[in-house]
C-alpha cells in the first residue's frame, strides 16, 4: 500500500514540475522492479494485471493498458506516444452507433499482449489486443502492430509486417566486439543467423 501511495505521489509531482522519469514498478506478481522506469506523463490502466520485467524503459506520453493482461519482458524499451492496448472498441462502436454501451459487444476486441525481452518499440506505435512480439525485436516508429511475430523480427508498417531480422544488424558488432558474446548469449541463445528460423513465442 505504501509503495502505491509513493508511486502516485511521484507521478503527481512529476506532472506538476514537468516530465520526469519515475524509477521502480511493482509487477502483477508483487515483484518490485527497481531498475524499471517510466515517464511521469505515461498513463497505466489495469496496472494490477501488468507483468513487468526489470530494466524496462517506458518513455513519456504513452498509454499502457493492462486490463486484459500485459507482459513486458526484461530490458524492453517503449518510446514516446506509444499505446499498448489489450482492449479496443473501434469496430463495435461503429456497428452499434448510439446504441453502443461498451463491454462484451459484437466486435469488441480483448486480448492479452506479450512483448518479448529486449524488444525496442519505436515512437507513435500502436500495439493491438492479442499481439505477441518475440524477444529481441525492433518495431519501427508509426507502426500499427497486430498478430504474432517471431523472435528477432524487424517489424514495420500499417499494418505492420516482418521486414527483416535483427540478428543481421547485431552480427557486425558481435564480430567486432567478441567480449559481448556472453552477454548476448545469456538472453538470445545465439540462434543461427541463416539456415534456420527464429523460434516463435508460445
Amino acid at each position: 500500500m505504501l509503495n502505491r501511495i509513493i508511486f502516485h505521489l511521484k507521478a503527481a509531482i512529476g506532472r506538476r514540475v514537468g516530465p520526469v522519469m519515475i524509477p521502480g514498478f511493482r509487477s502483477a506478481d508483487g515483484t518490485w522492479r527497481s531498475r524499471t522506469r517510466f515517464g511521469s506523463t505515461t498513463y497505466f490502466q489495469g496496472r494490477e494485471s501488468i507483468e513487468m520485467g526489470d530494466n524496462v524503459y517506458i518513455a513519456q506520453h504513452c498509454f499502457i493498458d493492462g486490463s486484459c493482461g500485459l507482459k513486458v519482458g526484461e530490458g524492453c524499451q517503449v518510446c514516446s506516444f506509444t499505446s499498448l492496448l489489450t482492449h479496443s472498441s473501434h469496430l463495435s462502436i461503429r456497428l452499434y452507433g448510439d446504441a453502443y454501451g461498451g463491454g462484451d459487444m459484437v466486435g469488441y476486441q480483448k486480448g492479452r499482449v506479450e512483448i518479448g525481452a529486449y524488444t525496442f518499440i519505436g515512437p507513435n506505435t500502436v500495439v493491438m489486443p492479442g499481439t505477441k512480439i518475440g524477444k529481441g525485436s525492433i518495431v519501427s516508429a508509426h507502426s500499427y502492430v497486430k498478430g504474432k511475430f517471431p523472435d528477432f523480427s524487424i517489424i514495420a508498417g500499417q499494418p505492420a509486417k516482418v521486414v527483416g531480422d535483427v540478428r543481421e544488424l547485431d552480427a557486425p558488432f558481435l564480430r567486432e566486439h567478441p567480449e559481448l558474446h556472453q552477454h548476448y548469449k545469456s538472453w538470445a541463445e545465439e540462434l543461427p543467423l541463416r539456415g534456420g528460423q527464429a523460434s516463435e513465442m508460445e
